[in-house]
């Protein structure tokens, strides 16, 4: 474990119950680094990354790695879940597939955003979209990543990510940065200085040690997560159907196909909730008029 991490576990309650293993999901619209971001929190290049207007990432998927200080770490890459091109019903499909990607529950989301780009209405819109989509609590578990540090060049990259979001940052960023009680962090993923790399994945490792302080190390989850689990229950069940004794063929055959109706029927249920959540999210992006 490196001194820096050290420093940083002071923001760890002796009450909070920590979590071995993490789930960590990166969102934010496409082009923004979230693959680069998620390779560097592994360490190693777990997920297909390259820059380009078009998403790389074409369904979250989640890579697992084990952390300096020990701990797994699960970090779910996602497409553009907020980009208002994206047909609605693929984007419903993602976010359950996001969900049940961590259904144990959320350690910290991440707003990735990039530096070097205007901050967008679409951007400021999918941050109030995680609100809508996962409730006002989501804010407690959000950390806003800044990709784009290549562009800069000083050693005291929070200390210069502080005067830009002080003095040129736009009013609906401050307001994100706040509304997230200050979490940000600055990230190159570039630079193949491996101080660099340490220093700044420990950075960020610190502000989820603050989220898991400051919410008792749970977890986020809700009702869809809820459902998440149950889906996972059952297809756990369905599984385990074929090595129960005293089944005859008919009806094991019957109560597969039961429990898959269920289980299909439960995903239904969860693309409603989310379709519906994105709904109100739509109308912060294309209010009437």
């Amino acid at each position: 474990m490196s001194s820096f991490y050290l420093t940083l576990s002071p923001y760890i309650s002796m009450e909070a119950q920590l979590p071995s293993e993490l789930n960590l999901v990166l969102i934010g619209r496409t082009g923004n680094g979230k693959s680069a971001t998620g390779n560097s929190i592994l360490g190693n290049k777990r997920l297909h990354s390259k820059r380009c207007a078009r998403s790389v990432t074409e369904t979250s998927e989640r890579r697992s790695g084990t952390l300096p200080d020990g701990r797994a770490v699960n970090v779910i890459d996602t497409p553009g879940l907020f980009d208002p091109e994206l047909p609605e019903n693929y984007i419903a499909e993602e976010i359950v597939r996001c969900i049940e990607l961590a259904k144990e529950g959320l350690h910290a989301v991440h707003l990735v955003l990039s530096i070097t780009h205007r901050f967008t209405p679409e951007e400021f819109a999918a941050a109030e979209g995680l609100k809508r989509l996962f409730g006002p609590d989501i804010v407690d578990y959000t950390i806003v990543l800044f990709t784009g540090g290549d562009a800069n060049h000083d050693d005291e990259e929070n200390l210069d990510l502080d005067n830009y979001i002080r003095h040129e940052a736009p009013q609906g960023l401050k307001d994100l940065v706040r509304a997230c009680h200050g979490r940000k962090v600055l990230f190159d993923n570039k630079t193949k200085d491996q101080e660099r790399k340490t220093r700044q994945v420990s950075l960020l490792l610190g502000l989820v040690d603050q989220v898991l302080a400051s919410n008792g190390g749970r977890p986020f989850t809700n009702e869809l997560f809820e459902e998440a689990m149950e889906r996972a229950r059952k297809r756990s069940q369905r599984e385990k159907l074929s090595i129960v004794p005293g089944l005859d063929r008919n009806e094991l055959i019957r109560l597969k196909e039961e429990m898959e109706r269920s289980y299909q029927e439960q995903h239904r249920t969860m693309l409603s909730m989310v379709e519906q959540m994105r709904t109100q999210y739509e109308s912060l992006l294309y209010p009437v008029r």
